[in-house]
Formats: structure tokens, sequence, C-alpha cells
């Protein structure tokens, strides 16, 4: 992805621009509250120590600096489940609060993973496609050992049945890729998870309230963002790491990231019908300065971003190739932190 280098690029010049002009935003727009904050950041990691996969894998040299970085730099990691209890009642975690969530249920994670997050104290959330684990399929975790992890404290989250690209299947399918894996949750685990992962990241509108009749209180997708209490819950981001997008710098911008509030997001819809999508969104209030707002797309780098008033209106100069595309938007923020939103968009 050259535009995450382009935009993290961006974003340390930037903010070293600002603190060697005394550069300063409006104490009022970003104060905190004494006891908490109404953000978190959520990462996402797929596998380990699995060189094969360098899309999906983290190093264990990686994943050791993450920890290390976690541990030494003043962040609260906790649960997922907490998080979301907390913002969904009305209450506050502390500032940079961090989740860390794992897809896929690779036996790697049960080897080389886990071992670590735990010694360091981590709780993790684990989203699971059940139909892997039935069949016994080499590199995943067995219902055993999902149990152990269980045991000691893993909260378990769903990712369907077969993992498929939900909206390419019928509505019909959806329901039953929902069903089916909370069944088999139910039997093996002894309860039906309540968060769930959309696999590749990937969904519509139609799959979106089918998750939420299955009785899921939240949803994941793949998409860059801090999560907030006012966001949309059944469209949380997260940021994903692998071995070419896993270094110390990138793990900065994200855990020490803000929350890029918008509303009346257009097209509502991730799979867009026009190509390229007449993009925008509306800043909340606080969202300051908003002459600073830059977005940037894996294809196009950065974007022209037209505003009205508080709304934005993001303009592609040509078509997106391919079945998905994201675009992350920023905004400089206190003390040399981001504020970020990250969409992601399917042609097909």
């Amino acid at each position: 992805m050259k535009f995450i280098n382009m935009l993290r690029q961006f974003m340390l010049m930037f903010a070293a621009l600002l603190t060697l002009g005394g550069g300063t935003f409006s104490t009022a727009l970003h104060a905190q509250e004494a006891d908490g904050v109404s953000h978190a950041s959520v990462i996402m990691y797929h596998r380990f120590d699995e060189g094969r996969y360098p899309s999906t894998n983290t190093t264990l040299e990686q994943l050791e600096a993450h920890i290390a970085y976690l541990q030494e730099g003043g962040f609260n990691v906790m649960a997922l489940p907490d998080i979301i209890y907390r913002f969904q009642s009305g209450q506050t975690v502390p500032d940079r609060t961090v989740a860390i969530s794992i897809d896929d249920a690779y036996l790697s994670v049960y080897e080389k993973g886990w071992p670590r997050f735990k010694e360091a104290g981590f709780p993790i959330t684990l989203f699971v496609a059940t139909g892997p684990i039935d069949r016994n399929l080499r590199g995943y975790m067995s219902w055993d050992q999902l149990r152990e992890l269980q045991a000691q404290g893993v909260t378990m989250g769903s990712q369907t049945n077969s993992h498929p690209h939900m909206h390419r299947i019928s509505s019909e399918a959806v329901r039953d890729e929902l069903s089916s894996s909370n069944e088999r949750f139910i039997t093996e685990l002894g309860l039906r998870p309540e968060l769930f992962a959309y696999p590749y990241g990937e969904y519509n509108l139609d799959v979106i309230e089918a998750v939420k009749e299955a009785g899921f209180i939240a949803a994941f997708g793949q998409n860059s963002g801090i999560m907030h209490k006012d966001d949309l819950t059944f469209e949380l981001p997260r940021f994903a790491f692998n071995e070419a997008y896993g270094d110390l710098n990138r793990l900065a911008l994200a855990t020490n990231g803000l929350p890029l509030v918008v509303t009346q997001i257009t097209p509502q819809d991730m799979v867009i019908t026009q190509n390229p999508p007449f993009y925008g969104f509306t800043l909340s209030e606080d969202m300051e300065p908003k002459n600073q707002l830059r977005c940037f797309s894996s294809k196009y780098g950065k974007l022209e971003v037209s505003l009205l008033g508080k709304r934005a209106e993001v303009r592609l100069p040509g078509p997106l190739d391919g079945p998905r595309f994201r675009i992350n938007c920023t905004m400089p923020a206190q003390d040399g932190r981001w504020r970020w939103f990250g969409r992601q968009f399917l042609t097909r």
C-alpha cells in the first residue's frame, strides 16, 4: 500500500512542522475529561511467525516490539468487549486505551501469539470462523485449543462459518452463515459471541442488518480509524498489521490516534454503484482545524477535498480498480497526535 507510506511521511513531516513552529490548537476543543475519554484504538493481527504468508503475517520480532512498546508507552490495554460495554453505557476509558483483536484462529496464534500476550498481561479477542475448525484444517486451532484459550480469558468473537465475501452471497446464505456458526459456538464453547468481524472487512447494508438480527452487539471491519462512542456500532474500525505494515512508527500513529468524528456519510453503503463514488461526510462541531483535513486513496494518493462549512466532499480523479479500495482521512490534533477516519469501498 503505497499510500500508507505517503500518508505516514506526510503526517510525520506535518507534526514536526507544528512542533518547530509552535503550532497550537484550542484547548477548549481538545480538553479531555479528567476521568477518561470516549475513544480507543483497536489493532488487528492474523498470524505470527508464518513467513509464507507475508500479507497476513506478523514476525515475532515485530510482535515482541509491539508488546514492549505498549508496555512501556503508558497505554491501557483493555479487553475489547469491556470497551464496547463502557461506551454503550455512557462510560469512559483512560486515554490511550488499546484493544487487541486477532482474526481467523490460526494455530500460530495459539503457539506463538497468545503466550506472548498472556505473559504481558494483555487481553485479546479472537474472531473465529467455525468451518475451518470443524474440518480440522491444517494451520488452524482445534476446538480443544479454543476452549483452553477461552478458559484463560480470551474473548471469542464470530467471523461466520465459512468466511465468505458476505456481500456476494444471498440474504438467506448470510443468515445461515451467522446462525450455523452461532450454533457451533454454543455447542463447543457454551456461548454465543457478542462481537462480530466481517470476513475481509467486507459487508453491505443488508449484511449489517443480518448481523444485528443475529444478536451481535457490535461488528468490526478492516478500515483504519479510532473507535469512539458515537461511531457506527456495526462498522467499527481497526488498524491491521502485517510484515510490510507493522513497524513501530505505524503502531505509534494508530495507538496515539484520536477519532475524526463524522456524520452523514455518503454513500452509506460500502458497495458502490458509481465508480468513482461521490464521497462525503459532515465533520462534528469540535473537529478542528478543518482546513487541515487531508484524505488519501490507495490508488491516487492525496485527494481533492472541498469544504462547505463542516461538510467535506472528497473527489477522486478517476475510477478505482480492483474489488476493494480504502480512503483514509486525517487531521492534526494536539501534542503531535492525529485524528483518523477510514472507509473501505467495494466495487463488486
